[in-house]
Order: structure tokens, then C-alpha cells, then sequence
């Protein structure tokens, strides 16, 4: 069965592959994804913290205390809470990149348009075959529009691209107030790719102490509804590949994020719950699957459930809409 799939210009061999995270943060984990088959493989996202925290520490030994602020120090995380530092994240694109044939996708985390964005170049010359910008941004302030935050974000993927030659993919947000329009802007300042969606972690409180506590759990199938309906979305919509990442646990999940238009599947909790070796089984489950629908391949099926195939999306989307809140029997009141 041919599983075959382009993304961000590579042909892979099927669409599986693990999304940024802790994974191949060693050489060890980088072969045991490799032998799993691995599609390609995604680094955990360098912080922009990271490289000005370290940028700050070397203008205050070289240049001293007096002109600047120590306490702007504190505001980031200890550099010894990261697993790479930025030049440690450089060594190990290299080191992973001699290592494997398939493409080594890097990734960056951050908000601004500052000049740490150099480090996007210092990746693809690192050996990066591609790059995943993730931005993550909560917005408080309430005065701060909108379309100020869209325009900022599509600004520094402009910026970026301008600087690089190997593709650049974006993860999005799934809370802007319309995430296609926004996609159709970043595909215009360049970008080759999305990945639906960023997640964003949400902390909890100790009401005992009155701390706000960091809280972390795996995804699960669940978390896949939203990503389908955008990828239905922005499936032959916008000129950009798609990536799908949370909420992919079993092949009847890929075969969904496939059908609405995900040409990469990236999972993160699922390998962490079940190893790297997971994707080997995944590979064969969808083979088995296309084989019993009597596909040919997987471009066959991709993108058979966006709403480009919909003569009216907006009427679809009501109607489901209206179907779900009639549709609830409960007991009798």
C-alpha cells in the first residue's frame, strides 16, 4: 500500500512522525524513532527566553552590572530548567541531521519580532531541513485589539522567510477570531505549512497556599475534534501543507486529521504512553485500513472530508450545529 505523502516539499513515506517534544531530545531517542520508522523527525522547541536570557548574561559579564538590570534576569527560567541550551540545540540539529535520512524539522518558540529571530538562520545552517515556528502568546491586556496581535504574527513570519531557505511551517493558535483569515495572511508572507494547533497548557491554582501551579496532562482522542474542523477548514483553502498534532492516539484518528487534510501526523502523547515503536504499528494499522476500504493509496483519501468537497460550508456547519442541540435525549424532566 502506498502511504506515500508530501509535506513542506519533503515526499515522506506515510504521515506519521513525533510532533516537538521531549522525544529526540538524545541521540538515544533520536535511534529508537528512527528504527520506528519515523517520517521525519521534530525537535522540542527552542525558547526565546533561552537565547535572551543567555544574550543578557553575556552583555552583563562582558559590559557589567552597571548598565543593566539584574532583576530583568529573574524574569526568565533558570537556563539549568532547560534540557538544551541554544547552543546545545545547534550541536544536536547536527548530530541528528548525520544521524538520519529523513528530514530533521527544528522548532522555535516565541511572541516578538526581536532580533533572536537570527537564530532561525543559525538552525538552517545548523542542518535543519525545515523549521516549525511556534508561537505561543496569551493575550491580557485588553487594550491590545486583535488585528494588532495578527499583524505582529504575520509580520515576523514575513521576517523570518525572508531569511531562510528551507520551509517554514507555523503553529497556530486556535483562538483567533477567525483562524482561516489568519492562515490566509501567514501563507501570503510565506509560510509553507501549518500544524493545527499549538497547545496551550493551563495552570491551576493552590488554594492553600495561593500559588499558581504549572499542570500538565496527555492529550487524548478527544482533543482531536477541533483540529478536525479546521483542518476541514483550511484544506485546499489556503496554499500551505497541514500538519495535525493532539488528540492523534489510534489509526481511526489519523485516518480522520487525513480525510479533512492533515498531510503530516505528529503525536507526542501517544509515543510517550506507548514508545516510538508506536508508529510502526500506526504505519501498518492505516496500511491494513486503506487495504480494507479498497484504497490505492493515501493521496486517495486525503482531503475526501474537507469542505471544499462541501457546495455550501456554511450551511453545513449550521446544520450540524443544530442537529448536536436537538439531537441530546436525556431523562425526563
Amino acid at each position: 500500500m502506498d502511504l506515500s505523502i508530501n509535506y513542506l516539499g519533503f515526499k515522506l513515506a506515510h504521515p506519521f512522525m513525533p510532533g516537538a517534544g521531549p522525544l529526540a531530545d538524545t541521540m538515544d531517542g533520536v535511534r529508537k524513532l528512527e528504527d520506528a520508522g519515523a517520517a521525519a523527525i521534530v525537535l522540542r522547541s527552542l525558547f526565546e527566553e533561552q537565547i535572551v536570557s543567555e544574550e543578557l548574561a553575556t552583555n552583563r559579564s562582558t559590559e557589567g552590572v552597571g548598565n543593566m538590570h539584574p532583576e530583568a534576569l529573574s524574569y526568565f527560567p533558570h537556563p539549568d530548567k532547560f534540557v538544551l541550551g541554544p547552543d546545545e540545540y545547534l550541536e544536536h540539529i547536527g548530530k541528528v541531521k548525520k544521524a538520519v535520512k529523513v528530514p530533521v524539522i527544528a522548532s522555535l518558540n516565541g511572541t516578538t519580532d526581536g532580533g533572536w529571530l537570527s537564530y532561525a538562520t543559525q538552525i538552517q545552517d545548523a542542518g535543519a531541513d525545515a523549521l516549525e515556528l511556534n508561537i505561543y502568546y496569551v493575550a491580557t491586556n485588553p487594550d491590545e485589539p486583535g488585528q494588532e496581535i495578527v499583524e505582529r504574527t504575520v509580520k515576523m513570519v514575513g521576517m523570518i522567510k525572508k531569511h531562510l531557505r528551507i520551509p517554514l511551517a507555523v503553529k497556530l493558535s486556535p483562538f483567533y477570531s477567525s483562524p482561516a483569515n489568519v492562515a490566509k495572511q501567514l501563507a501570503d508572507a510565506g509560510a509553507n505549512g501549518f500544524v493545527v494547533f499549538n497547545r496551550f497548557y493551563q495552570p491551576d491554582i493552590d488554594i492553600e497556599n495561593l500559588e499558581v501551579v504549572p499542570s500538565l496532562t496527555l492529550s487524548h482522542s478527544g482533543a482531536l475534534l477541533m483540529r478536525l474542523r479546521y483542518l476541514a477548514i483550511l484544506s485546499g483553502r489556503v496554499k500551505a501543507d497541514l500538519a495535525v498534532t493532539g488528540g492523534v492516539h489510534t489509526v481511526s484518528d489519523a485516518v480522520k486529521a487525513i480525510m479533512c487534510g492533515a498531510n503530516a501526523v505528529q503525536m507526542v502523547s501517544a509515543l510517550l504512553e506507548r514508545g516510538p515503536g508506536y508508529i510502526a504499528t500506526l504505519r501498518s494499522e492505516l496500511a491494513a485500513w486503506l487495504e480494507e476500504h479498497e484504497y490505492e493509496s493515501l493521496r486517495q483519501m486525503h482531503s475526501s472530508m474537507n469542505l471544499v468537497k462541501c457546495p455550501d460550508p456554511r450551511a453545513f456547519e449550521r446544520a450540524n450545529y443544530m442537529h448536536v442541540l436537538q439531537s441530546w435525549q436525556g431523562a425526563t424532566l
